[in-house]
C-alpha cells in the first residue's frame, strides 16, 4: 500500500474516532468535525512515522469541531461542500467570513476583496452556497474593533455598511446563525465604545456577536464582557472562541501573536450555563499561526510544533 493510500486510510479512521469521541464527551454538541483537518492529517502522518505519543496529543485538536475560514475569492464551493458534509452527518458547520476590503488593517493577515462591490458579490455567493442547510457564521474578525481602535485605512461608514450587508444577506438563508465579531475584552476594555459601530454594522439583525476570536482571554473575562455588550445591545447573545484560552492570556507585550505556554480551551459546545452565551467555539484553528512573530510562519499557516504545545498543555 502506498504512503498516500495509508495516510488516507489513517485519516478516515481518525475521522470516525474523533466524531465518536466528540459525541461521547459533549453529547449536546451540534457542531461538525472535519475529517480532513490539518490536525487530523498531522496525527495520521505522525502515527505512520511512529510518533504515537505526539499523534495522541494531536487527536485532542483533531477530535474537535473547528471553524472553516473563507478568506479568498470564490467561497461558494467550499461553503457548499462543508455545509453539505455537516448536514449529512446531522451536524452544523461553523464558518468564518473573512474577506472584507483592507482586512486586518494591513497587518499580518492583510488582504481581502479589492473593492466594496467585489465584497458584496462575494457575500452574495457565500450566502447562496449555504442553501437551506444552515451554519454558524462568524462575520469578519477584527473588522469592527479595528475601526473603533483607530484604523485609518478604511472609512468607518463604508466598512459598517459592508458588514450590515453581510448580516442581512446571510440571515436570508434558513437555519443560519450570524455573529458579528466584536473583538475581545482586552483590546477595547470599555465595551460601550463598540456599541454604535456594532449597531451600524447590522448587529440588531444578527443573532449576536463573537468574542475572543484568535485571542486568549479567559471564559470568565469574555462572558463578563459579553454580558455587558448584551445589556447595551438590547439583549443580543454571543459566542466565545475558546480554541486557545485554556491558560488565559500571556502577560507582557505582543500577547496576541503566537504567545508561548498557551493551551487548548473548553471544547466546542452549546452547554454554557449562561442564557446569553450561545456556544463555546473553536473559531481560530489551533495550530495555525497568528503571523511571522516568535518564529512562526505566515498568518494562517499550519505550525505543528505550536499545535503540539497547545495540546500538551491542555487539561485532560
Amino acid at each position: 500500500m502506498s504512503t498516500t493510500v495509508r495516510r488516507a486510510v489513517l485519516v478516515a479512521l481518525l475521522a470516525g474516532l474523533c466524531c465518536a469521541g466528540a459525541t461521547r464527551d459533549v453529547p449536546n454538541d451540534p457542531f461538525w468535525t472535519a475529517p480532513d483537518s490539518r490536525a487530523a492529517q498531522q496525527a495520521a502522518a505522525w502515527r505512520e512515522a511512529g510518533r504515537d505519543a505526539d499523534a495522541t496529543l494531536m487527536d485532542r485538536i483533531a477530535a474537535r469541531p473547528q471553524a472553516e475560514w473563507l478568506n479568498g475569492p470564490n467561497p461558494g464551493p467550499v461553503v457548499r461542500a462543508r455545509t453539505t458534509a455537516a448536514n449529512h452527518a446531522g451536524r452544523t458547520a461553523v464558518l468564518v467570513a473573512y474577506y472584507i476590503p483592507n482586512r486586518d488593517c494591513g497587518q499580518y493577515s492583510t488582504g481581502g476583496a479589492p473593492t466594496d462591490a467585489a465584497y458584496r458579490a462575494w457575500i452574495d455567493e457565500f450566502a447562496a452556497a449555504l442553501g437551506d442547510r444552515g451554519a454558524y457564521v462568524i462575520v469578519e474578525p477584527d473588522a469592527v474593533a479595528q475601526v473603533v481602535a483607530g484604523c485609518t485605512r478604511v472609512t468607518a461608514g463604508d466598512r459598517y455598511a459592508l458588514l450590515a450587508h453581510a448580516v442581512d444577506r446571510l440571515k436570508r438563508q434558513p437555519h443560519t446563525r450570524v455573529y458579528v465579531d466584536a473583538g475581545n475584552s482586552s483590546w477595547i476594555p470599555e465595551a460601550w465604545r463598540l456599541v454604535a459601530a456594532l449597531k451600524a454594522s447590522g448587529v440588531a439583525r444578527a443573532d449576536g456577536v463573537a468574542l475572543n476570536v484568535s485571542n486568549f482571554q479567559t471564559n470568565q473575562a469574555s462572558s463578563t464582557y459579553g454580558d455587558q455588550l448584551s445589556k447595551d445591545l438590547a439583549g443580543k447573545h454571543y459566542v466565545i472562541d475558546t480554541s486557545r484560552n485554556g491558560n488565559g492570556p500571556l502577560t507582557g507585550t505582543d500577547t496576541w501573536c503566537n504567545p508561548p505556554g498557551r493551551a487548548l480551551g473548553t471544547p466546542p459546545t452549546t452547554r454554557t450555563d449562561n442564557p446569553l452565551l450561545d456556544a463555546y467555539l473553536w473559531i481560530k484553528r489551533p495550530g495555525e499561526s497568528d503571523g511571522t512573530c516568535r518564529g512562526g510562519p505566515a498568518a494562517g499557516q499550519w505550525w505543528p510544533s505550536y499545535a503540539l504545545e497547545l495540546a500538551r498543555n491542555a487539561r485532560p
